[in-house]
Formats: structure tokens, C-alpha cells, sequence
């Protein structure tokens, strides 16, 4: 079963169960990947679902921080708790020591020295490791490898 299916699926199992704030977390994910769909005139794989999910996922990152510093504790739960359903669709995370491995091994395949090679490097470690990986560690992972 793709992922797309998936939550198809989990959406029907929300409305059965009559889970409102679940419900309408999933709704929110499958209309932002049916707009993908119908700008680009694609069809998702499940790649791209997981870009879909990251990028919701660093939204709501972003929104807690922001209603945590106005005082706006109640936004921020909501906002905690979609994320937490939106979580549940990432495939497991590679950890610090993985991510560092990878961007050491694609840095010496690519033969990248110094900052200048940042886009270059990044535009691999990019296609190797989206989804797999938080691309705020990666990116301070392959800063860090350019630089040493």
C-alpha cells in the first residue's frame, strides 16, 4: 500500500472513529498533496508525499515557536498536536552519526573541498537523503564537512 493509501485510509479510520482534530490534520495533509497534483498535472509517488509531510511538519515547527513566544499556549498545543499526527507518515529518521557518515561518503565521491561547493554537495545529499533525514542537521553536517 502506497502512502497516499495510507492516509486515505487513516482519514475513513478517523471519520469512523469520529476523531475531529486527527480528521481534519489529515484532511489538511491530502488536500496539500492533491494541490500538488493538480499544479504540476503529477501523480505522487511516495516521495513526494514525504516532502509534503516535511514541509507541514516545518510549518507547524515554525507556528509553535512563534505562538510560544506571543504567550498563545492553546495555539501552540494545536499546532503540537497536528504535527504529531503528521509525524506518524515520515519514514524513520537517520540518526546524527548516519547523517554525518552519508555527507562524509557523497563529499569524498563528489570531491567537494571548501564552502564554495555547498550547492553542489547539497543538491546530492538532497536527492540521497530527503525524507530520510532532518535538513537542518544535514545542512550543518555538510557545512561542517566542507569545512574540516
Amino acid at each position: 500500500m502506497s502512502l497516499k493509501e495510507q492516509i486515505t485510509e487513516d482519514m475513513k479510520a478517523a471519520m469512523r472513529a469520529k476523531d475531529t482534530e486527527r480528521l481534519g490534520t489529515i484532511r489538511l495533509l491530502l488536500s496539500a498533496m492533491k494541490q500538488k497534483e493538480v499544479d504540476e498535472r503529477i501523480e505522487l509517488d511516495d516521495v513526494a508525499v514525504v516532502a509534503i509531510v516535511d514541509k507541514l511538519i516545518k510549518q507547524r515547527k515554525d507556528s509553535i515557536a512563534a505562538f510560544e513566544q506571543a504567550a498563545r499556549q492553546d495555539l501552540a498545543d494545536k499546532e503540537k498536536a497536528e504535527m504529531s499526527v503528521l509525524l506518524a507518515y515520515l519514514p524513520a529518521r537517520m540518526s546524527a552519526e548516519e547523517v554525518t557518515a552519508a555527507v562524509q561518503a557523497i563529499v569524498s565521491a563528489l570531491g567537494a573541498k571548501g564552502p564554495g561547493d555547498m550547492g553542489k554537495v547539497m543538491g546530492a545529499v538532497k536527492a540521497q537523503l530527503a525524507g530520510k533525514a532532518d535538513m537542518g542537521q544535514v545542512s550543518a553536517a555538510v557545512k561542517a564537512a566542507l569545512a574540516g
